[in-house]
């Protein structure tokens, strides 16, 4: 696949971001928890989609040409983020999505008003085709807008908790850790950490390389974290080495899942949970006051009782 001309995001494009998701969205909670001492939870899961990528779609269509149609590849949180903006501005959307995303992901991108295409039966399978379809290509990590967009939650944190902060968020393609990234630039009482799954780890490989890598990519229950890359993607070059970079296990993620419903009465996602995950596993050296960010909570009911079953 030749790599996309993808510029990196700037301050300019988060203070643009800030202007189309603040006009849209609410702020999410940041609650307390037990997770350790001063913690906070940064719940995500309370976007009308279900999840914090809501957030760069809102600032991509917003961002588009006027009667530019867009297209865009998805796991599912960012294709139903899409179909929120699309809703909301009346914007032209394509939506597509491999065989194996998680069907009530499907069923709810399907309830807006886009194309919905189903190709493939992995996420890259999926965006490759995607990229071959006419229109302005949205990718769910590889947009600056995107990024900026999801760097948001920063802008939020920021009114919402004193620093010091460290902030842990999941991490698949990098746009959301991106954006935290380009909001933190300027904050130096934050530290930014990225969980990873264990079996794909495509960011840490980038980042350690220089430059976009493939890695091997296994099977994991957390949708939202396995795939590669985009060749050329710039989320790396944004991340460097401002970010600290961990991964979980299926089983931590589960373990994290099991402790979100106990403790805080929380369904979350396998990807929403990996920041908790993280942190129980003794994984993330915790500075000042940890948040937490959940992603999001789109996850089938059998796949969740499976995964906070206890053995």
């Amino acid at each position: 696949m030749t790599p996309r001309a993808v510029r990196p995001p700037d301050r300019d494009d988060l203070d643009r971001a800030w202007r189309a998701v603040s006009a849209e969205l609410d702020p999410t909670p940041l609650v307390p928890s037990s997770l350790a001492p001063g913690a906070m939870l940064k719940l995500e899961t309370c976007q009308p989609t279900g999840a914090f990528k809501v957030r760069g779609a809102l600032a991509a269509v917003a961002a588009l040409p006027p009667g530019r149609p867009a297209v865009t590849a998805s796991a599912g949180n960012h294709g139903l983020g899409m179909g929120h903006a699309a809703a909301r501005s009346g914007a032209d959307v394509t939506v597509v999505v491999s065989a194996r995303a998680s069907p009530v992901k499907i069923d709810k991108i399907g309830a807006y008003p886009v194309r919905l295409v189903q190709h493939g039966t992995t996420y890259d399978e999926a965006e490759e085709h995607a990229l071959t379809l006419p229109g302005h290509y949205v990718s769910p990590y590889n947009d600056p807008a995107v990024i900026a967009g999801q760097g948001t939650i920063g802008r939020e944190l920021e009114r919402q908790a004193d620093g010091p902060l460290t902030v842990v968020a999941p991490v698949g393609g990098g746009g959301l850790l991106a954006g935290l990234t380009l909001w933190a630039r300027d904050r130096p009482d934050v530290r930014i950490v990225g969980v990873e799954s264990a079996v794909s780890r495509g960011i840490a490989a980038s980042v350690a390389a220089g430059r976009v890598v493939e890695v091997e990519v296994g099977e994991t229950f957390a949708d939202g974290l396995p795939g590669n890359l985009e060749p050329g993607s710039v989320t790396p070059g944004v991340i460097g080495r401002s970010a600290e970079l961990t991964a979980v296990t299926d089983d931590q993620i589960r373990t994290a899942m099991r402790w979100l419903f106990r403790e805080h009465g929380l369904v979350a996602e396998g990807a929403g949970a990996a920041g908790i995950a993280a942190v129980l596993a003794g994984k993330v050296e915790v500075t000042g006051r940890p948040v937490v960010v959940i992603t999001g909570r789109n996850i089938t009911i059998p796949t969740f009782i499976d995964a906070i079953r206890e053995n």
